[in-house]
């Protein structure tokens, strides 16, 4: 087994994710089969019990596991499932050394972190990292493993220690240490400066990890007298530095470890030049610096692969996604609208159906709150700002969450887009809002409610599950894959998955529809197209004279993949852009497999990219335009 261990240096939140994704996908286009490992230094026992705003969303695996969100970029770039044990935690290290002593495994030893932390982190990753998680038998041939954090921080020390002590124990020729370090510039003197990162790598270096590659973090291309520079003060040769620039969206990363364009300084792009002129431009002014990180790592890690990487399909849609520039205005309705990393895979889900109709999507953030009526006296301008946000989308989508905050404007939500036949896609909570604002409009019980929010309402539409538990909260829902079976042969949802008998999509919830209300919702004209095997649980919910209204217990976004965008958020878009129809004969005339898995297993719906060319975004991050309300991209 070979390693490849990111690590970052200066400041979090360069990018170490999305580079060793793409460092996979790069060595995956070589022929090589990888897996991913994400050490996370916090004590938690995994990211269930912490707030989106503390660290983001929440990504959820088919076993179960609830993880960090690179994990989620692990497998939407290398088109991988993986487990729980993939993602490494302090506590999850802690708890698994306690278990031992506590059953005298030790043998009367005195436990510390030094050896038996630092063994048991040792262990963890050789043991994990031969499972298998593309489909195949045997184990990889390379394991990409992230350390989160920053190269410094005092809860990362064990487990540097131990990634110190693991490179002498697999050798050398099967460990590769890639830092990923800003190169800043300084608007006073317009020049990049090499001193952070210097200082980076030597505190690496006095901590017994010595990097064999540099990925810099820039704005711009690094300049060759800074990679000199950084040559010489930090003991990597040049070619094995790398410029990891800022692009227009992160599909072109993979492209820029293996060749960047260089632009002179008098060609200049502009949004009213076409592609085929672009192209042209880039042509015959233009020139492409080879980076081939792959055959460094390669080099490296003592591999000798002569194929080289086949990157023809990921060039496409990163270049597709470049040149779309009739928008979808999809409005997310949400409580934690000020971070949208707190929503990451759900606007990914909606970035890989809006290319897959190769239109650009516009996400619209619309706090819940501002919605409500409290707002209008208290907040004038903000509600309607959120009123007008709504209005002016061509969908709504509401996502999952937890607590009462913002409830009240997420069923407004709803029912603007049942009133107004506005194309609707609620998630998890958002199926459960729908459940409550259609109680309440059509069947008339003002008081319904879902318990989570008024435990002593007379007429709980949504109730908390039997085998939950309040008073422990890790782990305690109901996570993972779980299946669901079509009742409607002839519904929406079910064209929308090949008209399969069932699917099989990742949950984590705690509340569901009481089963007892569902003859008086269905007799009222909601439709419940979609239900487990025992028919009490309710996973899909339809209105059938409306151009889109769905609900879904499960996340869909979980196992949406770039040209394979997740079934429902396909939906979504093509209605939002009256392309519903096409899509639905698309998928009739479409033969589907057996099962209702395509060769990755996520039941979605496979599109081809067309070719075209690329250029910079302006002002654009992962190829998703917003309101620009305060939302970190």
């Amino acid at each position: 087994m070979k390693y490849v261990l990111v690590t970052g240096g200066v400041v979090s939140g360069l990018g170490k994710g999305v580079t060793a994704s793409s460092i996979g996908v790069l060595l995956k286009a070589c022929g090589l089969r990888v897996t991913s490992i994400k050490i996370d230094p916090y004590l938690n026992i995994d990211a269930g019990t912490m707030s989106p705003f503390e660290h983001g969303e929440v990504f959820v695996l088919d076993d179960g596991g609830e993880v960090d969100l690179d994990l989620g970029n692990y497998e939407r770039f290398l088109n991988i499932k993986l487990t729980r044990d993939n993602n490494i935690t302090t506590g999850k290290i802690f708890q698994s050394v306690l278990e031992k002593e506590r059953r005298g495994d030790y043998l009367g030893k005195t436990v510390q972190v030094v050896p038996h932390i630092t063994d048991a982190i040792q262990d963890w990753i050789e043991r994990v990292a031969l499972i298998p998680v593309d489909g195949k038998d045997g184990p990889a041939d390379v394991c990409v493993i992230e350390l989160g954090g920053t190269i410094g921080d005092i809860e990362s020390m064990p487990f540097i220690e131990a990634l110190g002590q693991f490179s002498y124990r697999v050798g050398a020729g099967n460990f590769c240490l890639i830092h990923v370090s800003l190169v800043p510039v300084l608007n006073v003197v317009g020049e990049q400066k090499t001193k952070p990162t210097q200082h980076s790598v030597r505190g690496l270096r006095g901590l017994g990890l010595t990097p064999n590659i540099l990925a810099c973090r820039s704005t711009t291309v690094l300049e060759e007298n800074v990679k000199l520079k950084l040559s010489q003060f930090c003991h990597v040769p040049g070619e094995n530095i790398f410029t990891l620039y800022d692009v227009s969206n992160i599909w072109h990363i993979p492209l820029l470890l293996k060749v960047y364009l260089i632009e002179p300084d008098n060609v200049l792009y502009h949004e009213e030049l076409s592609f085929i002129c672009y192209r042209v431009l880039v042509r015959f002014f233009f020139w492409k610096q080879d980076q081939k990180a792959h055959e460094a790592i390669l080099k490296v890690l003592n591999l000798s692969v002569t194929k080289k990487p086949a990157l023809k399909e990921w060039t496409s849609l990163a270049e597709l996604s470049d040149k779309l520039h009739k928008p979808v205005r999809i409005a997310m309705v949400g409580k934690y609208t000020g971070l949208s990393d707190s929503y990451l895979s759900v606007l990914k889900a909606l970035l890989h159906a809006s290319v897959a109709r190769h239109k650009k999507l516009v996400v619209e953030w619309v706090p819940a709150c501002d919605l409500e009526d409290a707002s209008a006296h208290e907040k004038p301008e903000a509600y309607k700002a959120a009123w007008n946000l709504l209005k002016g989308a061509d969908g709504v989508l509401v996502p999952g969450g937890f607590g009462d905050r913002g409830v009240k404007g997420k069923i407004l939500a709803a029912k603007y887009a049942r009133e107004n036949r506005v194309p609707f896609l609620g998630i998890c909570l958002g199926m459960q809002i729908a459940v409550i604002e259609f109680t309440r409009s059509v069947l008339g019980l003002k008081d319904s409610n879902s318990t989570e929010f008024d435990p002593d309402t007379e007429n709980p539409c949504v109730i908390f599950m039997p085998e939950g538990s309040k008073t422990h909260m890790g782990g305690t829902m109901r996570l993972g894959s779980r299946r669901t079976y079509f009742q409607i042969p002839d519904s929406v949802t079910s064209k929308l998955y090949g008209n399969q008998s069932y699917i099989d999509e990742r949950h984590r919830h705690r509340y569901e529809v009481n089963p007892e209300m569902v003859p008086s919702l269905e007799k009222a004209g909601l439709s419940f197209t979609g239900k487990d095997e025992t028919g009490q649980r309710m996973e899909i919910i339809e209105l059938p004279n409306h151009p889109y209204f769905i609900g879904v217990q499960f996340h869909p976004e979980f196992k949406s993949r770039p040209g394979e965008p997740s079934a429902v958020f396909l939906g979504l878009i093509a209605a939002a852009t009256g392309e519903l129809e096409a899509v639905l004969q698309d998928n009739s005339t479409r033969k589907m497999p057996s099962t209702n898995h395509h060769a990755n297993g996520n039941g979605t719906v496979k599109y081809h990219h067309q070719n075209g060319g690329a250029h910079r975004g302006n002002g654009v991050q992962n190829g998703i335009y917003t309101n620009g309300n305060g939302v970190h991209l």
